[in-house]
């Protein structure tokens, strides 16, 4: 089954800071450009960041641009998200999917989604 698997979400405080990690199973991610979304109660799933299949390009949404950081490790097969100075507004079960390519960051362009990890922000 081919799939992401994503982990390392949990409770923090705001201004806290958490590392999400995305690995994949039953193929390698070196060819798929990797996004990370993320998807608060009542709303729609939205585009966070993404990096390209080589980590040569990176994009951000305005919301997260400054405090979180992608990367990606082919040889361990795993991309990650580093979140800094999180809000409360960040609060959401945040997904990462692939797809050929960074642009447009829209949801349709990406699969093999996961089951999500939750990420909570709140004192």
């Amino acid at each position: 089954q081919l799939q992401l698997v994503e982990s390392g979400g949990g409770l923090v405080q705001p201004g806290g800071s958490l590392r999400l990690s995305c690995a994949a199973s039953g193929f390698t991610l070196d060819h798929y450009a990797i996004g990370w979304f993320r998807q608060a109660p009542g709303k729609e799933r939205e585009g966070v960041s993404c990096i390209s299949s080589s980590g040569g390009n990176t994009n951000y949404a305005d919301s997260v641009k400054g405090r979180f950081a992608i990367s990606r490790d082919n040889a361990k097969n795993t991309v990650y998200l580093q979140m800094d100075s999180l809000k409360p507004e960040d609060t959401a079960v945040y997904y990462c999917g692939r797809g050929p390519s960074c642009w447009p960051l829209f949801r349709h362009r990406f699969g093999s989604w996961g089951q999500g990890t939750q990420v909570t922000v709140s004192s």
